[in-house]
């Protein structure tokens, strides 16, 4: 009965490996003399030449009691080859990309601020789909609730305007991918109160002052070879005012979404965008998750 067993095992292995139309790796353990014996050696190279990888043995006690090379690559070092052949093979692979994400805060006093509704989970998803695919990424955080812990995405964390214009300045030359998916304040406040604002009868008035147009900024330095994508949240006259936005940034695809869309904008999992590039191509997408439309 073992020896039918054996037989059927072996059988349904071989039928697995002729079968496959994916990489196949081969993870050897036997005895010292059995690794060494020119047959074993021969079969292996020919599974190499014939496209197959080989996860070498690794060098310790053998279960004959001997010691040498012949046991089987632990779980650690089979994972990691697994995890290094594919990582090789991603498409963004060596790829350096600027993602910025989240709301701005301008103060106005040490307790107050303004700013938007921007949760950053647009920006997040968007750094952790090009991490996958194989880029380094630098996220550039506005305030917001959340955190990444893919070993690829790098956050700075910043909170006006200005720290972001200055971060982004500095990333920008090194990246060859830029989404700017943060909700950027166009205004802050003239002056910062050093003390709290006391309420008073009469009505508080506010000088704004434009901020920094980081969008303008990195599209004027944008070089040969740098894939910009901008984001225009819209309230009317959606397609026009994306389509200006996209020529005035400089950048290369530009990604239209409406507050007026069921389940799009701030605060929601879910987003409905239309895509546009250079060329005046659109795509448009139904509602979907934002992980979703990130991948």
């Amino acid at each position: 009965i073992a020896k039918m067993a054996n037989g059927l095992c072996y059988i349904l292995l071989l039928a697995v490996y002729l079968s496959a139309r994916c990489p196949l790796f081969l993870a050897p353990a036997m005895d010292l003399d059995m690794l060494q014996h020119q047959s074993t050696r021969t079969n292996l190279e020919k599974l190499k030449q014939i496209g197959n990888f080989i996860i070498d043995p690794a060098h310790g006690e053998l279960a004959s009691g001997l010691t040498g090379t012949g046991r089987m690559a632990e779980p650690e070092e089979i994972v990691g080859s697994l995890t290094e052949f594919f990582e090789q093979r991603l498409p963004l692979k060596g790829k350096r990309a600027l993602v910025t994400a989240g709301p701005i805060h301008e103060a106005l006093d040490p307790v107050r601020f303004i700013g938007n509704h921007s949760t950053g989970k647009m920006g997040y998803a968007l750094a952790e789909a090009l991490a996958e695919k194989g880029a380094t990424v630098q996220l550039v955080s506005g305030p917001t609730a959340l955190h990444t812990n893919h070993g690829r995405i790098n956050v700075i964390p910043v909170t006006s305007a200005e720290e972001m214009y200055n971060a982004c300045n500095q990333l920008f030359p090194q990246a060859d991918i830029a989404i700017l998916a943060a909700a950027v304040a166009d205004y802050k406040p003239a002056v910062k109160a050093d003390q709290k604002i006391k309420k008073k009868d009469e009505a508080l008035s506010l000088e704004l002052i434009k901020t920094h147009d980081i969008a303008a900024a990195l599209g004027k330095q944008k070089s040969t070879g740098q894939f910009m994508v901008g984001f225009a949240l819209e309230t009317e006259n959606e397609t026009a005012n994306a389509l200006k936005k996209l020529e005035s940034k400089n950048f290369d695809m530009i990604v239209l979404n409406s507050l007026n869309d069921t389940g799009a904008g701030f605060g929601h999992d879910t987003n409905k965008i239309t895509v546009l590039d250079r060329q005046q191509q659109v795509t448009s997408f139904s509602l979907k998750s934002k992980r979703e439309l990130a991948l």
